[in-house]
């Protein structure tokens, strides 16, 4: 295999690893605590999925001929901080709404990088799949709690999310950001040098 993964790549796929790592862990003890339901089901499928995710990156960067890195934090992870902890079920959606939309974004600009190896491309493309459910879930979840806490309410706590979310990502994406520029220009030049190495 004539393909090297690249340092910065190396780190982007293990970060997406950790993130989704620390989404399992966090809607797992979620759906565990949920009473019984519709949105208990969903949660627990979204948990399975970020869990299967975690797994699919593993996979990526191990037939790519590497090993995740071991990266303390997730991007979520820094949400506690900036916005506060979310403190019922209906801020919980809201913050996943907004985090879920950032996420597909990334991914999706990531899969349009020229020259972005196949196993990358293909495991990107699996995962948004799924994260395209989890808006639909999440999207219809919160819908149905309009009449106990208010369109407004709902709107002005997704407001207040996406502000923390603008907020972490400026603060602390920095370095994600010049990785995915590096890789861009790197992964440009690989193709060049080689249209069909895999």
């Amino acid at each position: 295999m004539r393909f090297q993964i690249d340092e910065n790549e190396l780190w982007l796929l293990s970060f997406y690893r950790t993130s989704e790592i620390g989404g399992a862990l966090f809607f797992g003890r979620l759906a565990r605590s949920m009473k019984e339901g519709p949105n208990q089901a969903d949660m627990t499928r979204h948990f399975a999925d970020e869990a299967q995710h975690a797994w699919y990156w593993t996979d990526c960067i191990e037939r790519l001929g590497a090993h995740p890195l071991k990266l303390t934090d997730g991007y979520q992870d820094q949400y506690a901080s900036t916005a506060g902890l979310p403190v019922n079920l209906m801020e919980v959606l809201a913050l996943t709404q907004v985090f879920e939309g950032r996420v597909i974004n990334q991914y999706a600009r990531h899969q349009r990088a020229p020259g972005i190896h196949a196993t990358v491309a293909e495991t990107l493309g699996r995962i948004m799949e799924d994260e395209k459910w989890h808006l639909e879930w999440v999207r219809r979840a919160l819908g149905e709690m309009e009449p106990e806490y208010g369109r407004e309410r709902i709107d002005e706590t997704i407001r207040r999310f996406r502000e923390a979310d603008e907020q972490v990502y400026r603060q602390t994406v920095n370095e994600h950001e010049q990785r995915i520029a590096h890789l861009t220009t790197v992964l440009a030049r690989a193709r060049e040098e080689d249209p069909d190495g895999r």
